[in-house]
């Protein structure tokens, strides 16, 4: 295990800066995740710790070490991109020991690391096959157990899972996230599906054209959001954002509640105006506005299934906000602030 470190980190394209300037530290053991929107610079931070691009500015640390300069193969990481990459006219077995023949290990201590890890990832049966015989998920752990095998000290991993479909992702989550536990790596992890940060990441950095908008623990990014760019990325439905005054508040869609069903501590009470619903099985998502406050921004609601109290659609409601939930924001900055009075 290792500590990540940047400091300062930069990279520029010409007039693109990707990164301006972060400072990120992990924890040894830790699942980071780094989410944002295509383009926010995440990924060019990854290859840069990783050493596939130079910063412009700034320093990179693994245990502790400065690696500026460093080429990949001796800062002691393995890679895991998108693709998987690995060799059509190869079997399993060879595309596991590739990185081991290249460093010039002996033909029996490759077998022995490219078995063990084969083991560890349940692919033994696997190891004759060429990679168009796997599924995603097969070629996934066929991507990771090569990595693996070289010992790293560190795991980098971007947006591996991006080429599943979605219910074959959710199992190679949980199958990942097994994995890294077992291993006792620390692992930096590149995705744009908050479904995944939020499900996977010990600490989340939000990030946004090139800057940390938040780094926090799942609970944290989502409960007390930095900013209107966390509030609305984080969280399906986002958080609804209203303008009122010189300001700004909102509130998550599963804290905008009936009166009848609120919780008896009270909270703000607002008249919503319901305009559609869809019922979505485990939820219901209602659609409408509020009456008093921008009137003409959309408001979403969400119910349980076990809520079945009757919410007729183009009719006129007394909803809450529950009491605590509600978030306050600068209006003009998008930072948040201290609550204020409706």
């Amino acid at each position: 295990m290792a500590v990540v470190e940047v400091r300062g980190i930069t990279k520029h394209f010409g007039a693109v800066h990707a990164v301006n300037g972060l400072n990120l530290r992990s924890e040894e053991g830790e699942f980071l995740v780094l989410l944002g929107p295509s383009g926010c610079g995440k990924t060019t931070l990854l290859r840069m710790i990783a050493g596939l691009e130079e910063p412009t500015a700034g320093e990179v640390l693994i245990g502790g070490d400065v690696v500026n300069g460093l080429p990949p193969r001796v800062r002691k990481i393995a890679m895991v991109f998108q693709s998987y990459a690995l060799y059509p006219h190869m079997t399993v077995f060879k595309n596991i020991a590739f990185p081991l023949k290249a460093e010039g290990l002996d033909p029996e201590e490759r077998r022995e690391k490219v078995e063990w890890a084969a083991r560890l990832l349940d692919i033994e049966r696997l190891l004759d096959r060429k990679p168009r015989n796997l599924s995603g998920g097969e070629r996934q752990r066929v991507a990771l157990a090569r990595a693996l095998v070289r010992e790293p000290s560190v795991f980098l991993l971007d947006e591996p899972l991006s080429n599943l479909d979605a219910k074959l992702r959710a199992a190679a989550r949980d199958d990942l996230l097994e994995f890294q536990r077992r291993v006792d790596i620390t692992a930096i992890y590149v995705t744009h599906d908050q479904v995944e940060a939020m499900g996977m990441g010990d600490r989340i950095a939000v990030m946004n054209k090139g800057e940390i908008r938040q780094f926090g623990t799942p609970g944290e990014v989502y409960d007390d959001p930095a900013d209107t760019f966390v509030a609305t990325f984080i969280g399906s439905p986002p958080m609804n954002l209203l303008e009122h005054q010189d300001f700004l508040f909102g509130f998550r869609p599963e804290h905008f509640l009936p009166r009848e069903i609120a919780p008896p501590e009270g909270g703000t009470p607002l008249t919503y105006h319901v305009s559609r619903i869809e019922f979505l099985g485990s939820e219901r998502y209602l659609y409408g506005h509020v009456y008093g406050v921008s009137e003409k921004t959309k408001v979403i609601a969400m119910l349980p299934s076990t809520v079945t109290l009757p919410v007729a659609q183009e009719e006129d409601h007394e909803f809450v906000v529950v009491k605590g939930k509600m978030r306050f924001f600068d209006k003009e900055t998008g930072l948040r602030t201290s609550p204020r009075p409706l």
